[in-house]
This record gives structure tokens, C-alpha cells and sequence, in this order.
């Protein structure tokens, strides 16, 4: 329901842009919902032709160079005095498992992509209810102020969150997709896909999780020197854009301080799990709006957790 929610308002410019140009309420709705629904159908389409194109790939026998890199482990331990440890750790290697792990992994997010077109009856309701919510928003602003500046700054807020992630994340992605291009590491566009999705999810264990798939493929494809080469790119790539210039561009569009972020990213896995974390940020803006900005007795309380001091 909240991502329902959540995509309903990112959409919500498409409907009032169809409203200013004479289009009736229900075409309306209908343009915002054909509009997500093209999105999730381009995603799904995109997810099921990586599928496709993956299966011959993860067909392909890597098990002769498994091997051969396993041999030459084996040989620079025994040069170095450490053969036992290696071969332990060798021996509990399979590589068959690790690719069945890596193609869980992709088969996991493209689920998720999936799904979303369970959501299509939900997003028509709300788009249909969408100008009836509005005129209810305009006629409370006399009676409710607080509570109805509120909701917009969420509203506005939620998109700008939206915006900023989705631009980083394509940034990412397309640096990503030419370094694995250049790398020649199979299926470069799946794995951009990857890092795109991936993005939108405010944690760098859950990000680093899409540096697994390519990286092993690079192993491999070029040995040892590929699978260095695709981490050192990686990371390269994610702490210049994702560490450094992303957050402070997020902080600014949402109001959050970095621990609040953090906090939000916690309480909500737990809450709701995998998509608890893809929605931190806006569960939190939505409980924000409602319990904080919505009463102007706790503007110290919305102080600290925005980091803006609040003017008298």
C-alpha cells in the first residue's frame, strides 16, 4: 500500500498536467496509471529478457576454469608454505553453488520488479481517488493548516527523494555498465540494472550485494585480474558518487540528518523487511509529516531530526 502510495505521488505532476490540459478526472487517472504501468512493464520486460539472455550464460560450463584457477591457488600455496589452508578452503568451495547463489540473487530483485504489477488495481484506486483527495486537501487547509503543509511537504519531499535517487542511480549504472563494457564482463546492461535498483536502497551491504554477481563472472571470465579489476571499479565508482556527492544532494531534497537516515533504514527492515528498507525514507518522511510537522508545538523535535533550526 505505501509503495502504491509512494508511486501514486511521484506521478501525481503527470495528472495535474493532464488536468491543466483539459483531460477529465478519470483521464487523468487513467494517464498516471498507464504511465506507472508502462514503467513497470518496460522493468518487467527488462527483467525477463535479462532472463532470457542470462540463460545461456549461466548454461555455459565454468567448471574448467574453476578448476584451473583452483590449481593455480594450489600451486602458489604450496610455493609459500600455506597448501593445507588452501586446500581446506578449496575443497569447500563448489562452483556450482556460487553460481546458484549469484543467479538466486538476480532472480530475487527481478521478482521484486515483478510483483509490481500486482499493484496495478491498487495504483488505479488511487489515482481515481487522487482529485478527490486534493479538493478534500484545499477545503481543510482553513481549518488545518499544519496538518495539510504538512502532507504537501511529503508529497514534495518524497518526490525530490525520488528524483535525486533515481539520477544518481542511472549515473551509477551507466558508469557501471561501461566498466564491465570495457572489462568484458558478460551482460553488462543486467548487472547496470542491478546497481540501479539497488540504489534506491539506502544501505551500502544491500548495495555492495550487486558488486557479487559481475565480480564472479569476471573471476570466471578474467581470473583473478578481472575480478580485481571489477571491484576496484566498483568501488571507485560507488563511494565517489554514492558516498561522497550522493548524500549530501539527498539530505538536502528529503530534510533528514544521516542518522535519522540510518535509524529509518533499521527500525523499518525490521518492520517490514526488504521493502521496509526500500521505503525507509519515505515511511519516515510520511511519519514525520504526521507526528512532527503536523503539530508546530515539536518544531525542536522536527530540529533534530531535520538538522534545520527552526526560525522564531
Amino acid at each position: 500500500m505505501v509503495l502504491a502510495l509512494v508511486l501514486t505521488i511521484a506521478v501525481s505532476p503527470i495528472r495535474a498536467w493532464l488536468t491543466r490540459k483539459g483531460a477529465p478526472a478519470w483521464g487523468g487517472g487513467r494517464g498516471s496509471v498507464h504511465g506507472r504501468h508502462g514503467l513497470s512493464v518496460r522493468h518487467g520486460g527488462d527483467a525477463d529478457g535479462g532472463r532470457r539472455r542470462a540463460g545461456p550464460c549461466w548454461s555455459r560450463s565454468y567448471t574448467d576454469e574453476f578448476g584451473r584457477l583452483a590449481a593455480q591457488a594450489q600451486l602458489w600455496a604450496a610455493e609459500h608454505g600455506i597448501s593445507p589452508q588452501v586446500n581446506k578452503a578449496l575443497q569447500s568451495l563448489n562452483p556450482a553453488q556460487i553460481l546458484e547463489f549469484a543467479q538466486g540473487l538476480v532472480s530475487g530483485v527481478m521478482g521484486v520488479l515483478t510483483s509490481l504489477f500486482l499493484m496495478v488495481v491498487l495504483l488505479l484506486a488511487m489515482s481515481l481517488d487522487a482529485p478527490i483527495i486534493s479538493r478534500v486537501m484545499a477545503a481543510a487547509a482553513a481549518e488545518r493548516p499544519a496538518m495539510v503543509g504538512a502532507l504537501t511537504t511529503f508529497a514534495s519531499k518524497t518526490r525530490r527523494y525520488i528524483l535525486v535517487s533515481t539520477i544518481f542511480g542511472l549515473i551509477c549504472a551507466a558508469l557501471d555498465v561501461v566498466a564491465l563494457y570495457f572489462l568484458e564482463v558478460p551482460l553488462p546492461l543486467l548487472w547496470g540494472l542491478l546497481a540501479l535498483i539497488t540504489n534506491y536502497i539506502p544501505e551500502h551491504r544491500v548495495r555492495g550485494g550487486a558488486l557479487v554477481p559481475p565480480a564472479l563472472l569476471a573471476l570466471l571470465t578474467g581470473g583473478v585480474r578481472g575480478l580485481v579489476l571489477v571491484v576496484v571499479a566498483y568501488i571507485v565508482i560507488n563511494v565517489v558518487v554514492q558516498s561522497f556527492i550522493q548524500p549530501k544532494f539527498l539530505g538536502d531534497a528529503v530534510g533528514l540528518t544521516t542518522t535519522a537516515t540510518f535509524l529509518s533504514l533499521i527500525i523499518w527492515a525490521w518492520v517490514l523487511g526488504a521493502l521496509g528498507a526500500l521505503l525507509a525514507i519515505p515511511l519516515t518522511l510520511l511519519v514525520r509529516a504526521v507526528l512532527i510537522d503536523s503539530d508546530p508545538a515539536a518544531k525542536w523535535t522536527g530540529a533534530l531530526v531535520s538538522g534545520e533550526i527552526p526560525r522564531k
